[in-house]
């Protein structure tokens, strides 16, 4: 995690060390602002199928663990398991709706007014 951390903040050191004359004149044009935005909604999307699949994994190997403790309520368990695994998984979705939005319909295009 800290390796992960530390290249983010490495990535994100060099927008900020560019000087504001540069970046300006080529959010005019969109083009750093939507190349912003699909590196955004590959890091996003990444991360949340990351942290989707230890969730799930997590989720199961609990699952199989209480049912070889006590097989009587293995039918509880897997239906709370399924739900679990739903909502889990519908955060992986609201991610990628979000990096839809932000690929196909920017709004922040809308506020520099391309």
């Amino acid at each position: 995690m800290k390796k992960l951390l530390l290249a983010f903040f490495a990535l994100a050191s060099v927008v900020f060390a560019a000087d504001g004359e540069t970046l300006l004149s080529y959010s005019v044009e969109g083009e750093t602002l939507l190349s912003y935005s699909a590196i955004a909604a590959g890091i996003g999307l990444g991360i949340a199928a990351l942290g989707g699949a230890i969730g799930m994994g997590n989720t199961a190997a609990a699952t199989i663990s209480g049912m070889a403790r006590n097989p009587g309520i293995g039918g509880k368990l897997m239906t709370t398991m399924f739900i679990a695994l739903a909502m889990i998984e519908a955060q992986v979705i609201y991610t990628l709706v979000i990096a839809l939005i932000l690929l196909y319909a920017n709004p922040f295009l809308a506020i520099l007014g391309l």
